[in-house]
């Protein structure tokens, strides 16, 4: 385990992919195993990487991220595509609407049923015939991605968590206490769907959902990265720390000094540095 703010692997040279760099995104909506249509889009990679020892040889090419959107996210909204964008100069990008969200069929269950969500996306990505997986979470996504490793294990090839919450239930901070009125009170939930664009279901879980926490230890061997903020107003460092505690040797921490929470905190230096440690972890 390791807790650091900066650095990065070493980059590789750059140059326009002429396979790929022309073609356009193609969108579709999946089917999660529940039947939930999920609008879902993939990207192909805008570049190839060079290496020093075999300068023709792509290296983005067999590289897929799967994007994990926040709660109130959804595939189109700005700060979603922004991530895509800036992770489609290392590789393709799949990114998809959480179920209740956006154009996504069915109704959010806020972190339970939507690791079958990313399950089609993922399976999706794995068919355009990229040989490493890379899931990429925020906030609410984040605690999926996790999730999805330790109950679909050896799917990805490296997990990246940001902003994830550790425990469920957590009412620690003014945000934290607005998203609960939103989920569990009727008033809430007509907010989320006529302002937010965002169904939210009535049902309390029934059972209660393996814990991210809970997950983490399943997810070994594969990669994890926990990316946090050190200006979270969301969820506080105690958090990012217990996971990569319950990790053991195959997580690592980054808390970044002066980031906020998810995607609208996280820029575009950050996006690379997070890139280039999934190219190097996921093999």
């Amino acid at each position: 385990m390791s807790n650091r703010s900066a650095g990065h692997v070493a980059r590789s040279t750059v140059r326009p992919n002429p396979e790929t760099g022309g073609r356009a995104p193609i969108r579709t909506f999946l089917h999660s195993t529940d039947g939930i249509p999920i609008d879902s889009v993939y990207d192909p990679p805008a570049v190839v990487y060079e290496t020093a020892s075999d300068a023709s040889r792509p290296l983005a090419g067999d590289l897929v991220f799967v994007i994990a959107h926040g709660f109130t996210g959804d595939v189109d909204r700005p700060h979603v595509r922004r991530v895509a964008g800036v992770l489609r100069g290392h590789g393709a990008v799949v990114t998809f609407s959480f179920r209740g969200h956006g154009r996504s069929g069915g109704r959010s269950t806020v972190g339970d049923k939507e690791v079958l969500d990313l399950a089609a996306a993922v399976d999706w990505a794995r068919g355009f015939g990229h040989a490493r997986v890379v899931s990429v979470g925020f906030s609410m996504g984040g605690s999926v991605v996790l999730r999805h490793a330790a109950l679909h294990p050896r799917t990805v090839d490296a997990v990246v968590s940001v902003s994830a919450p550790a425990r469920w239930y957590y009412r620690g901070t003014a945000p934290m206490r607005r998203l609960h009125w939103l989920v569990t009170r009727p008033e809430g939930r007509l907010v989320g769907r006529y302002g937010l664009r965002t169904r939210i279901h009535h049902r309390e879980w029934d059972p209660v959902p393996l814990s991210p926490v809970e997950s983490v230890p399943r997810i070994a061997p594969t990669p994890l990265l926990v990316v946090h903020g050190d200006r979270d107003g969301y969820f506080p460092l105690d958090h990012p720390r217990m996971l990569v505690e319950a990790a053991g040797d195959h997580g690592e921490l980054w808390v970044e000094p002066g980031m906020g929470h998810a995607e609208h905190a996280t820029d575009e230096a950050l996006l690379t540095r997070i890139a280039d440690w999934a190219r190097g972890a996921a093999g």
